[in-house]
């Protein structure tokens, strides 16, 4: 979408939230392209799924719709007979289009900052008159170049100096001081110290279109055993429909974790890219609908989830995020040993469905409510299709299976996925990339 239609529909929000009426849309947002069925399914199922939130996540999504999409939406507005906002959006943009047009700049003549066009017609005509000849000539000492308060300070790592503390122990006095550390990192205390459920989804129906996901089963099992070392009560669900994918997180979400401290989901299925406001993505039931990340994460805020209030929510997706192959690029180190003869890669990929003529486009909106406590792990960059061996699993979760084994009893959780992501950055031919978002407020350190 361009800029200028997405301030307009930014400044006509309010508006739009308090008088769009939604029911009469579904059909004309269908047919002209601007949305598929899983799209209008996660509009509708937005927020309480009342009107005005159905009308905040469709204004929303419609700058991810591409070029054209606010003119097909004022389109939808008049053939579902909304014609005041219609006629109001189109004045509006017509508008923006005249100031913009008022403002454009005319036959400027380019010229040194600080002239005006006087001065420089008569340096045009009487070029005898100009002082640029008579500047003096200065010569900079290299000093002057670069003066002492620019250059950059070189910073030396600090030799660490052997302490005794209050027990007559030595440590080093570089090295933080986790005494106090109710203020620095998560205190998991309780054992078990919360629940941690796996969804597996393998098999999916043959409308569906989607493949079975050979070698998940291998990845469920690593998890498995990983959290239960971890103190996690582990469980695990498998071939879920949407449907019954949303009734299982939520029903783990309706429970007393008052006792608790922490709450982990992973969900292992195919996946797509999907609009979003704060999360991106979404992963597959086994009947080919889909349930956004967006969603998921949100059964578990503070209202859906008040007895995890202030305590930290782990999401592990083992999913594809679009269906682009990352080729790399090259480097001294590259080495394809990864990809070795007999190996048997596949992606958990699957079309990114949209309407024709539409294009989607970057879609944070900067405004939104952050969310506390939570993090979500992602297998592959947005966009891009994540690798999963049929016989040893998938990258990420083999490698993240691998670091937790090793590093967990030391390392924080963002520095454990730091050592996933290198990893799995250097396998095989085609490439994939894991990231994260995080929005915990301390450090998080595993109870080993």
């Amino acid at each position: 979408m361009d800029e200028a239609d997405r301030q307009l529909l930014r400044r006509c929000r309010l508006q739009l939230v308090c008088e769009l009426q939604m029911a009469e849309l579904w059909d004309a947002l269908l047919s002209r392209g601007l949305f598929t069925p899983d799209m209008i399914e996660e509009i509708q199922g937005a927020g309480s799924g009342s009107r005005r939130d159905q009308a905040r996540q469709l204004i929303t999504d419609l700058e991810t719709r591409g070029r054209q999409a606010l003119p097909l939406f004022i389109s939808c507005l008049q053939d579902t007979g909304q014609d005041m906002l219609a006629s109001f959006l189109n004045t509006s943009r017509q508008t923006a289009e005249q100031n913009l047009e008022a403002i454009r700049p005319r036959d400027l003549v380019p010229g040194p900052v600080g002239f005006n066009p006087d001065e420089m017609r008569v340096v045009k005509q009487d070029p005898s008159r100009s002082t640029m000849g008579r500047l003096p000539t200065v010569v900079l000492r290299p000093d002057k170049l670069r003066p002492t308060e620019l250059r950059p300070e070189v910073l030396r790592p600090q030799v660490p100096r052997p302490v005794t503390t209050g027990s007559g122990e030595l440590r080093d006095a570089c090295a933080p001081r986790w005494g106090g550390k109710a203020n620095l990192a998560y205190i998991l205390e309780a054992d078990p110290c919360g629940y941690c459920l796996i969804i597996n989804n393998v098999n999916f129906c043959l409308n569906s279109g989607l493949s079975s996901r050979t070698g998940s089963d291998i990845d469920c099992e690593k998890l498995q055993r990983r959290f239960r070392l971890l103190h996690f009560m582990v469980e695990v669900k498998c071939d879920l429909t949407a449907k019954d994918m949303l009734l299982a997180l939520g029903e783990l979400a309706q429970r007393d974790h008052g006792a608790l401290d922490c709450c982990v989901v992973v969900i292992l299925s195919h996946g797509r890219e999907a609009s979003h406001r704060q999360f991106p993505g979404a992963v597959y039931g086994t009947d080919g609908y889909s349930v956004s990340i967006e969603r998921i994460v949100n059964i578990f805020n503070g209202t859906g989830c008040p007895s995890l209030g202030g305590k930290p929510k782990l999401f592990f997706i083992q999913a594809c995020g679009g269906e682009q192959k990352d080729h790399g690029f090259e480097v001294a180190s590259a080495s394809s040993e990864d990809w070795a003869s007999g190996s048997n890669p596949e992606s958990d990929a699957a079309p990114f469905q949209e309407g024709p003529g539409s294009s989607d486009q970057p879609d944070a909106v900067a405004s939104l409510p952050t969310p506390s406590d939570i993090f979500v792990s992602y297998s592959t960059f947005p966009g891009f299709v994540s690798w999963r061996d049929t016989r040893s699993g998938s990258w990420y979760i083999e490698i993240l299976d691998g670091v937790l084994e090793q590093w967990a009893d030391s390392e924080d959780l963002q520095t454990l996925l730091l050592r996933v992501a290198d990893a799995v950055s250097e396998k095989g031919i085609y490439k994939q990339m894991p990231g994260y978002f995080n929005f915990l407020r301390k450090k998080l350190f595993f109870k080993t």
